[in-house]
């Protein structure tokens, strides 16, 4: 044994250094923290790249005003290699209204992404407040939604004096859920002749009927810093505002809408990657992408590849990117399908339909997904490599996302590396061998094969763990939730199912079944859970085990009712 570990000593010092190709320098990432801007206010870059070399701005000078240059270094580890990453942000203040490209930077001898820029023209009204020293606006993406559609509500606090510290609140209303999404924003806006630092704060709302809703306002408390004249007259520092209480006018779900109900301002269907033939026996990948304009995570229906003969498909879980676009949520869905074909010909991927609600022109529309027709050839054990992650169908029709299409072609044969698998196989097997032993000589002398672990007893689930999941996850965990709150022991459906008392919620997780496994509805199964689950579970009570009549045969150690 003190051999093998010998080995395995040096081969986990050797082995890396064999593997290890050559490091490659991430190429630098820009984004925006807002797409879409008012003339006179700021909007932060952001550019992330790898060492410390500032970019040149430069470029911008043209279309912005330059300010509040600011970076963050850390040190991260890349293949075994310490670098420096570097986090830089600058302040942009576009000079014209329009569509602004923001060009390729130069960062560090490496060029950044394009960004693209919308400055809408400054509006003449301006909000309720303007003036004073703080105060707020609340603003929603559409004041007469319908039930269960996804509102963007924005919360903006002006404040026209350094803030010290401060909370601020939006009250959820009745009738509604109401949830923060993603991280504040920050900028600067000049309002009624004044020059105001801005910190805006999204939420995701949604009517759960119809019928008018209040919404309270939000609520501002804080302090600002002192000026002199602030000591001299006496006054605080204390600040507060409140935001005027909104009424929305939900509507109900129109008769004849195609269910599950799905309300969107557009929805489109593309193939992000598409390979350009297959071979049998081997595995190909397609990803297919959505964009869902007005929808939260948890509203986004999925993405799944019919039954195809001669083809076997393998999903991978989805990939969910939410973002605030134009004042309201836009859901990004990505999902990879491993293709195996079994034989030789042709296949075909049949189209992909996904119903919804237009509710901007009040009626039904349909997103397709045109069906493909791929080759196969025969088998040569070499998959086909798809396209490029940035490769878009044309026919997406996303208005936000950037046109373009592209097929990649065949990737050569890999050289032989029977030496390095040989290699690998024998680490894993003394990896393997040394994890035994060392289990072995960790077992207590006494441990019995039947002894029951002694812990502490597992907490209560949080019964909002299931509304959570059904308002921001997949039905995994959806089916999670349930399992947590069914209690310890309970690892699947069918141990849920059994604990239920409520046929309604029985029904209701079978749906959730038949839409995680048989091809059903999930939307319409998430609103038979949110009905039937509304007023808690309901569950058999737990069974009391009786003692035993008669002491064990061979009683355990430590067990005072057997005989010695």
């Amino acid at each position: 044994m003190q051999a093998a570990l010998r080995i395995l000593a040096w081969m986990a010092l050797l082995l890396p250094l064999a593997f290890a190709g050559p490091v490659h320098a991430e190429e630098p990432r820009a984004w925006l923290d807002r797409d879409e801007v008012v003339l006179g206010e700021t909007v932060t870059l952001n550019i992330q790249a790898d060492g410390s070399t500032p970019p040149d701005y430069e470029p911008l000078r043209a279309d912005f005003e330059i300010s509040g240059l600011t970076s963050r270094s850390q040190l991260v580890a890349v293949d075994g290699e310490s670098r420096t990453r570097t986090l830089f942000a600058a302040a942009l203040r576009p000079l014209r209204a329009g569509t602004i490209l923001i060009p390729p930077l130069v960062v560090g001898g490496e060029r950044s992404n394009p960004v693209t820029l919308v400055v809408a023209p400054e509006s003449a009204q301006e909000p309720a407040g303007a003036g004073a020293d703080v105060f707020l606006e609340s603003v929603p993406d559409d004041p007469e939604p319908y039930a269960q559609q996804a509102v963007g509500w924005v919360v903006r606090l002006y404040s026209a004096v350094p803030l010290v510290s401060g909370q601020l609140d939006q009250p959820a209303p009745a009738g509604a859920t109401l949830r923060q999404v993603g991280e504040d924003a920050q900028y600067t806006r000049s309002v009624a002749g004044r020059h105001y630092n801005v910190i805006e704060r999204r939420y995701l709302l949604i009517p759960e009927r119809s019928g008018p809703l209040e919404v309270p306002g939000a609520r501002f408390e804080g302090r600002g810093a002192r000026g002199f004249f602030d000591d001299v007259l006496g006054r605080g520092g204390s600040l507060t505002a409140t935001a005027r209480p909104q009424r929305l006018q939900v509507q109900p779900v129109p008769d004849g809408a195609p269910q599950p109900w799905l309300p969107l301002h557009s929805l489109a269907l593309g193939y992000r990657a598409l390979p350009r033939e297959l071979h049998a026996g081997a595995a190909a990948t397609v990803t297919i992408e959505m964009v869902a304009d007005g929808a939260g995570e948890g509203q986004a229906p999925e993405l799944r590849l019919p039954a195809v003969p001669g083809l076997r498909v393998f999903p991978e879980p989805a990939q969910v990117e939410q973002r605030f676009v134009d004042g309201r949520p836009r859901v990004t869905v990505r999902r990879q399908f491993a293709l195996v074909p079994s034989a030789a010909g042709e296949v075909t991927l049949p189209a992909l339909e996904l119903q919804w609600w237009d509710v901007g022109a009040d009626r039904a529309r349909t997103a397709r997904l045109e069906p493909v027709t791929l080759t196969v050839l025969p088998g040569a054990g070499v998959p086909t490599r798809p396209a490029p992650a940035g490769a878009t169908d044309p026919t997406m029709g996303d208005p936000g996302a950037d046109a373009g299409a592209g097929l990649a072609g065949d990737v050569p044969a890999p050289p032989s590396n029977r030496g390095w698998i040989l290699a690998a196989a024998t680490f894993a097997a003394l990896w393997l061998l040394t994890l035994v032993w060392a289990l072995q000589r960790r077992a207590p002398a006494g441990a019995q094969p039947g002894d029951a672990p002694i812990g502490r007893a597992q907490p209560a689930a949080d019964p909002s763990l299931l509304k959570q999941a059904l308002d921001t996850g997949d039905l995994g965990d959806v089916a999670d939730a349930l399992c947590a709150l069914a209690g310890p022991g309970v690892r699947d459906m069918d141990g849920v199912r059994a604990r239920l008392a409520d046929p309604a919620q029985v029904a209701a997780v079978e749906a959730l079944e038949r839409a995680r496994w048989a091809g059903g509805d999930g939307p319409a199964a998430r609103r038979q859970l949110r009905e039937a689950f509304a007023g808690g579970a309901r569950w058999h009570p737990a069974p009391v085990e009786s003692p035993p009549l008669l002491a064990p045969l061979y009683p355990r150690r430590g067990d005072t009712n057997g005989t010695r």
